[in-house]
């Protein structure tokens, strides 16, 4: 996945979860923020931030934020929209004759429906940019949405289907996405629940640069 018309910025604050305010060659700009997450332990002041240009003259915004330098780990992309992105890039260099995106299943869309011989898969991603000492933790706040998404995983997998929860992992150095039992246990309940139904769980770690993100490997997670 590459970015193009990314500039380097200084980030400042945070007013809501939608934009920030950050410094470009000392000129103060208020952007937009691809990520609705908290990011707390991200986005702190001074940190070094790629952001992308814009096109589109109607915009209130004329940059997107997408990136934030860590210290100790480089780059993390926090583009909510690149994990499927990347993995869609993914997923079609593999052997699956048939891909599809946006799969209904249950009350949900999932996010892909892939065929391999007779085998169907439904796979969800999640990007997890959340690290603690090398290891991944998601969610960073509480998600009834990937609760329900566990669920109708599992019940596919109970149907017939393997069902797939992918952790994308934005960012270098990090091969392993735990559940944040203290931000939501529920999550966590729900994961167990889904692997001991045979959900398998992939770890799609990423290299990343200042304008592109690549998945690098697939690590399947062994009980």
């Amino acid at each position: 996945m590459q970015y193009q018309n990314t500039v380097m910025a200084e980030f400042c604050d945070r007013p809501n979860r939608f934009i920030a305010n950050v410094s470009i060659d000392g000129k103060p700009e208020t952007v937009h923020v691809k990520n609705t997450s908290r990011c707390r332990e991200l986005l702190l002041p001074g940190a070094p931030v790629i952001l992308q240009k814009c096109d589109n003259p109607k915009r209130k915004t004329q940059y997107d934020l997408i990136a934030v330098e860590k210290p100790g780990k480089g780059w993390v992309n926090i583009d909510s929209q690149a994990p499927n992105q990347v993995m869609a890039e993914w997923l079609e260099k593999q052997d699956f004759r048939c891909i599809k995106r946006e799969y209904l299943y249950g009350k949900s869309r999932l996010d892909f429906y892939m065929e391999h011989d007779t085998t169907r898969y439904l796979m969800e991603v999640k990007g997890c940019t959340l690290e603690i000492d090398g290891i991944g933790y998601f969610p960073d706040a509480p998600s009834e949405r990937a609760v329900k998404h566990l669920h109708e995983l599992t019940d596919a997998a109970e149907h017939g289907f393997t069902g797939i929860l992918a952790f994308v992992i934005p960012m270098e150095g990090v091969t392993e996405v735990r559940p944040n039992m203290q931000t939501h246990p529920a999550f966590g309940e729900a994961l167990a629940k889904a692997i001991a139904k045979g959900v398998k769980i992939w770890y799609m770690p990423c290299g990343v640069t200042q304008d592109s993100l690549q998945i690098q490997a697939c690590v399947e997670h062994r009980c």
